[in-house]
C-alpha cells in the first residue's frame, strides 16, 4: 500500500556560478541600511506531496525529478527533506 510523503525540496546555485540575483539583492539591502550583509544567494524552494511505496522509493523518485526538472545539475545543487504524512492529517 503507497504511503503518502511530503517533501521540502531546497535548490541552490553551485558555489562556483555567480548569482547575479543575489549580487543585486545584496545591494539593494545596502542602500536600504544593511551594510553588515556580506553576500546572498538566491535559490528556489519546493513543496510536494508524493505516493510510494517507502520513503526509500519517496526519495528516489525525489532524486529523479530534480535532476531532470526541478534542478540544474549543471550549475545547481539540490537537497530534500522527506516525512510521512500522518493518516489523520490525509483528510
Amino acid at each position: 500500500m503507497s504511503q503518502v510523503y511530503q517533501a521540502q525540496i531546497y535548490v541552490t546555485l553551485r558555489p562556483s556560478v555567480l548569482d547575479p540575483a543575489g549580487t543585486a539583492v545584496r545591494s539593494g539591502l545596502e542602500h536600504l541600511g544593511f551594510e553588515d550583509v556580506d553576500s546572498v544567494r538566491i535559490g528556489k524552494y519546493v513543496e510536494m506531496t508524493l505516493k510510494a511505496d517507502s520513503e526509500e522509493e519517496a526519495r528516489r523518485q525525489l532524486d529523479v525529478m530534480c535532476d531532470r526538472l526541478l534542478a540544474n545539475p549543471v550549475i545547481e545543487n539540490y537537497r530534500f527533506d522527506v516525512v510521512e504524512v500522518a493518516q489523520e492529517a490525509r483528510v
